[in-house]
Formats: structure tokens, C-alpha cells, sequence
């Protein structure tokens, strides 16, 4: 679970996002969700984070930051 987190660390210190041992689940669960790939399935979820975030599309990658943003609040 999560094996990915180290790859995206940059994104969650811009939103300022703590991992925690309380919401990494969560977290896991939201860019599961975002990545469109089944909940514990992390190679096909990182396969499609990885294409987000190495796009040359910089839109992409706002949208997907700003869904993963939009997504945790809505746990608190």
C-alpha cells in the first residue's frame, strides 16, 4: 500500500499534507480513486499517477493536484 507516496512527496508538501499512520489509508484510497484504478491495486495507480505527473501537460498535473486538495478536505 502506498509504496508510491515517496514518488509524490513534493505534491503533498505543496499542499501541505502530513502523512500520517492515521490517514495514509485515506490518502491511498483518494489518488486510487483520482487514478481511476481499483483500491489496492498501487501498480496500475501509480502507472497512471506517474503519466499525470511527468506530462508535459502542466494542466493535468494542476488537476490533479487540485483533485487530490479537493478530496482531503472533504475528510476533515
Amino acid at each position: 500500500m502506498s509504496c508510491y507516496f515517496r514518488y509524490i512527496d513534493d505534491i503533498f508538501k505543496e499542499l501541505d499534507i502530513e502523512i500520517t499512520k492515521d490517514n495514509k489509508k485515506d490518502i491511498d484510497k483518494i489518488l486510487h480513486k483520482i487514478a481511476g484504478a481499483e483500491y489496492k491495486n498501487c501498480p496500475d495507480a501509480w502507472k497512471k499517477i506517474k503519466e499525470i505527473i511527468k506530462s508535459d501537460d502542466k494542466n493535468e498535473k494542476d488537476r490533479f493536484i487540485a483533485l487530490i486538495k479537493k478530496e482531503i478536505q472533504s475528510l476533515k
